[in-house]
């Protein structure tokens, strides 16, 4: 049976539904720790493409699949097409809306739970002017942090958010969307999970239940030694600090990935992040690319951070293993046929491991 699919428009700041779209095609992405982004068609000359309502960084879109919220996020582009009458909205998922929030104030955290530290950098935000994400069930991961930054810094919060998760213990956050009040009003939330991702039960075979379309083997982040740099003490220095791979040492000559934090004033936080860096330099990453066969899963059935088992055998690419969904990418046309592709990577990019 095929699934239906609406788009509403909302109130960026409250949820609030303002109306609901009439749409000539959607398409929509989720994309592992950061904002996703979506792309709907409607009539330029349609009623409801209101110039005084629908109007970029005002209005947020939300994508419902058979009446339920699957993709949520705000408007920030536009483009008409004259010619065609039709009307091209482009959004991207909440995230995007710390992209552009600061600590005005600055920040200063010292050996707090790293989920605490999460919750009160998104009530500092929504305190005044927000757009009321839900932190209520991010549960503790029983790992501390230490982040301080000056005013002077004016440390921007989605950039915070995700450094603070890409590290050694660190996460994986997704926002999703859902009906605080049926069909009136929706709202959002934080979700996080273990940065080593989560299993599923499924298990996709090329030519069974997909395909399989590209596989790409990437060495760009490969690394024997990783070194992590951080601000000047005060004494025209910088604090620096390494990991080694012995065991990848042992297998090729030395290669090695220096990152600069230049705001990060603790030489624990520099440990994580360069051990960050050597996990996800531990390996060549294959890159599977699939298209699922429709009928089969449904958007919610692959989030971003889950790992499920890939196997192909063609050639040179022979895979059995497991794979983290690094996007979910669902498109809908006008007949209202959905497809569904995949983006993954190896799991053991994403161990939270010490390999030296």
């Amino acid at each position: 049976m095929t699934a239906s699919y609406a788009v509403v428009q909302t109130d960026a700041k409250t949820g609030s539904v303002v109306r609901t779209l009439p749409i000539t095609g959607v398409s929509f992405t989720h994309t592992l720790n950061d904002a996703g982004s979506a792309t709907v068609g409607i009539p330029l000359f349609a009623p409801e493409a209101d110039p005084e309502s629908l109007v970029p960084g005002v209005s947020g879109l939300v994508v419902l699949r058979d009446g339920a919220p699957v993709w949520g996020g705000i408007l920030w582009a536009l483009s008409a097409d004259i010619a065609a009458g039709t009307l091209a909205l482009n959004a991207a998922g909440f995230h995007s809306h710390y992209k552009g929030r600061n600590f005005i104030h600055g920040w200063n955290a010292r050996n707090t739970e790293q989920t605490r530290m999460i919750k009160d950098w998104f009530a500092y935000f929504n305190t005044e002017n927000g757009i009321g994400t839900d932190t209520s069930m991010v549960r503790p991961t029983a790992h501390k942090r230490t982040r301080v930054w000056t005013r002077y810094e004016l440390k921007n919060g989605a950039e915070a958010i995700e450094e603070l998760a890409d590290t050694i213990h660190g996460f994986n956050f997704r926002y999703e969307a859902y009906w605080k009040t049926p069909g009136r009003q929706i709202g959002h939330r934080l979700l996080v999970a273990d940065r080593a991702g989560v299993p599923t039960s499924h298990r996709l075979t090329h030519r069974a239940n997909c395909d399989v379309t590209r596989v790409g083997y990437d060495s760009t982040a490969l690394c024997t030694q990783a070194f992590a740099m951080g601000s000047d003490p005060g004494n025209g220095g910088r604090l620096v600090a390494g990991k080694v791979n012995r065991a990848l040492r042992d297998r090729m000559p030395d290669r090695l990935k220096v990152n600069t934090y230049g705001d990060v004033k603790e030489t624990q936080t520099l440990f994580d992040m360069a051990t960050a860096t050597l996990n996800a330099g531990a390996v060549p990453v294959a890159i599977p690319e699939l298209t699922l066969y429709p009928g089969l899963f449904s958007p919610a059935d692959f989030v971003p951070g889950e790992y499920a088992a890939i196997q192909v055998d063609a050639g040179y690419v022979a895979l059995y293993d497991e794979f983290v969904v690094t996007e979910c990418a669902t498109a809908v046309d006008v007949n209202g046929t959905e497809t569904i592709s995949l983006a993954l990577a190896s799991k053991d990019v994403f161990t939270n491991a010490d390999p030296s």
